[in-house]
């Protein structure tokens, strides 16, 4: 398994693809948090915070992660190469944590250089320095815990098709759907007495909760509950495909 994910890794920066997939998040986090005139801008806050980068970045990274995990699956398929991948001597549910462990491991790598944003708020403190440890570290956490989620359904759509396009667009979806669908159908009192728990299925509850530094129990074993139901999928659906 070690030796598919060097090769997921390797596979992504052997490639333009790569390279560009990180530079356009470090980019379009940049724009808005630095430069643009907005509700994102840093400078305009008046506050040494990241608040705005933490409500961007789930957004970003909806495009993002299907981006990278989009030819996981459906490039082996398109290229016949997944046939020759199941007769290695490794198991299906190896492949697919192969498979997800390395776009997990590339999106991490495209979040570290973003910590440089940790030292300028400090850095624009008053006094240097002063800036709320606490919740920004509640907030990487939370970015963690939908790397995970999000790379998991990233997975999964790639193994439902061929082609790359029609992955990538199932990939948003989903993850779209999961992180503001069940908050938005909550949003319009559809459910009465329901909504709080309807809102409670979707991921961005649980995202602001584990964002305001406080690592609730509850969040942690939903986030994996996520990540774990579509690998699940995916095993389900590659043990189809290989019978």
């Amino acid at each position: 398994m070690i030796a598919l994910i060097k090769r997921e890794i390797h596979s992504f920066f052997g490639s333009l693809i790569g390279y560009l997939v990180i530079a356009v998040f470090l980019v379009i986090n940049g724009l808005f948090l630095w430069f643009f005139e907005g509700p994102f801008n840093i400078l305009n806050a008046g506050f040494a915070e990241l608040t705005s980068f933490f409500q961007l970045a789930p957004w970003v990274l909806l495009f993002l992660i299907p981006a990278v995990t989009m030819r996981s699956f459906s490039d082996e398929k398109r290229m016949g190469t997944l046939e020759l991948l199941f007769t290695k001597p490794i198991s299906i549910k190896e492949i697919v944590l192969g498979k997800y462990l390395g776009a997990v491991i590339l999106i991490l790598l495209a979040l570290l250089p973003t910590l440089l944003y940790v030292y300028t708020i400090s850095e624009l403190g008053n006094p240097q320095g002063n800036w709320d440890f606490g919740s920004t570290a509640g907030s990487y956490i939370g970015l963690f815990f939908l790397v995970l989620a999000y790379s998991a359904m990233g997975i999964f759509a790639s193994t439902l098709s061929e082609n790359q396009i029609v992955a990538f667009i199932v990939a948003v979806f989903l993850c779209f759907f999961m992180y503001y669908g069940f908050e938005g159908l909550a949003n319009y009192n559809l459910f009465g007495s329901y909504d709080y728990f309807v809102s409670n299925l979707g991921m961005q509850s649980h995202f602001d909760s584990v964002a305001r530094g406080v690592l609730d129990t509850r969040d942690v074993i939903y986030f994996v509950s996520v990540a774990l139901f579509f690998l699940g999928l995916t095993f389900i659906k590659l043990d189809k495909d290989n019978a």
